[in-house]
């Protein structure tokens, strides 16, 4: 297989590039069009390299993959999930290329070079390394468990459609494991298995005060401004030591014991190499005195304001008071915190926070479920040995602070649990601009996820 891997690397990597080129952007009404491109591109990709039963699923927003390799009514069944939707390249200003015409440069963490383009890691070339995968297992012989396909175009936006799709669908999802590629490596060295996950409350906040705008000079002083009280608002969601002030925010919040915490704490961490890799003096953030940054951006939940506007923000200067002001705030959750009771508590404690003169309405986003893995599984087994088998060292376990609802999603309505075995780097510069994927990483990747289906299938033989 490794033989084959290196004959088709090339071409390989022009395919990737050609469906990167394609600016599948499932928030944008704009680009509908080329988010169905992009799912039929990967429908046939999928033909190509061996999958049968291909189509496209319509849903109500965007299409849904699905193809499938069945080889052993006997064998294990290993469904693949992944997205082949991508975030907006905006601000499309501080790309250095423009997101949808991929370029191959060199990095620092990239000596091989990385593909620099929206969606280069997050999602579409870490899930076109299973695709690959499948054409190296095909070739050779083909794979050793049945093997199906869900690549969603809606992951980005909230998969509004997905759990639909898996309730009516069950008997076609019909799978003994998850394995999905959203998440990162701790770095090419330390390889790393994601055995947890935050979950998310998320919030547009709209405070309003006239009805309409108003000179700042006549009614400055009289009248509240919502710019001003929303500001206060935002301010007071924290305190100095960046907790939370919600009331009742913590009540189910699961403290890892402190040997679960030194667990964790044995993957290398430089404090100051990090800061100086972000282009700040050091880390910051909530409860610095009790937790470190990466326990901080990984077990313990945080609250961070995504954008705020309101006003003029246009050339020179406009004496306004404004009617409306506007944030998005967005809270991620550990075990045991539900989205829906947390939105309940943002939205009254948010409305107790407003003066007299402002209304404050809250409007609720798309939210998951926290997400913890065992590591004492067949399937944690399986992902260990075959990263082993390529990176030379067993994986460490490790904790991400993004979110990835469906995880939660698949457990509930399937019955199984998910594998997370990325191949990115936390790095990448996933939902900014000059996102990339190193081209390391992305043959690593299709190097190793045959070792899972052949570790997987030797030990559910011997269950």
């Amino acid at each position: 297989m490794r033989q084959y891997i290196d004959e088709g690397r090339e071409r390989f990597l022009d395919e990737l590039l050609e469906w990167l080129r394609v600016p599948s952007v499932s928030a944008d009404p704009e680009h509908r069009a080329d988010v169905k491109t992009a799912a039929e591109w990967v429908a046939k990709q999928l033909e190509i390299a061996g999958a049968e039963a291909v189509r496209l699923f319509e849903t109500p927003g965007h299409p849904i993959v699905y193809g499938e390799k069945m080889v052993d009514a006997s064998a294990p069944t290993i469904l693949v999930y992944g997205h082949y939707d991508v975030q907006p390249a905006d601000p499309v200003d501080l790309w250095t290329t423009p997101a949808f015409a991929p370029e191959i440069r060199t990095t620092a963490r990239h000596p091989e070079g990385a593909i620099f383009a929206r969606g280069a890691a997050d999602d579409k070339g870490q899930a076109y390394m299973h695709v690959k995968a499948l054409e190296v297992m095909c070739a050779a012989g083909g794979p050793p468990c049945n093997v199906r396909f869900l690549i969603e175009g809606e992951e980005e936006v909230g998969s509004v459609n997905l759990p639909g799709f898996v309730a009516a669908h069950r008997e076609l999802l019909t799978c003994d494991v998850v394995l999905i590629s959203d998440t990162a490596l701790i770095g090419r060295e330390v390889p790393s298995l994601t055995v947890g996950l935050r979950g998310l409350a998320y919030f547009e906040v709209t405070a309003t005060g006239p009805d309409r705008d108003l000179h700042s000079g006549v009614y400055g002083g009289a009248i509240a401004n919502p710019i001003n009280a929303l500001c206060e608002i935002v301010a007071a969601l924290t305190d100095e030591r960046g907790r939370i002030t919600i009331p009742g925010f913590y009540d189910d919040v699961v403290e890892l014991d402190p040997q679960e915490r030194a667990a964790l704490a044995k993957a290398p961490f430089d404090e100051a190499a990090y800061a100086a890799e972000l282009g700040v003096e050091a880390a910051a953030g909530g409860e610095r005195l009790d937790y470190t940054p990466r326990e901080r951006a990984s077990i313990r939940p945080t609250l961070d304001v995504n954008g705020i506007w309101g006003g003029y923000t246009g050339a020179g200067a406009k004496t306004v008071l404004p009617s409306q002001a506007h944030a998005k705030v967005s809270l991620r959750l550990v075990p045991d915190q539900d989205p829906e009771r947390v939105n309940r508590l943002f939205a009254e404690h948010v409305s107790r926070l407003a003066p007299p003169g402002v209304r404050v309405d809250v409007r609720p986003h798309h939210g998951g479920v926290p997400a913890v893995l065992p590591t004492d599984s067949d399937e944690y087994r399986a992902a260990s040995e075959a990263m082993s088998a390529t990176f030379g060292k067993p994986p460490v376990p490790a904790r991400g602070g993004g979110s990835i609802p469906i995880v939660a999603l698949f457990e509930r309505q399937l019955g199984v649990k998910c594998v997370l075995m990325g191949f990115g780097l936390n790095s990448d510069d996933i939902h900014s601009p000059d996102e990339h994927f190193g081209l390391w990483n992305f043959y690593r990747g299709i190097e190793t996820i045959p070792h899972f289906y052949a570790a997987y299938a030797r030990a559910k033989a011997t269950a």
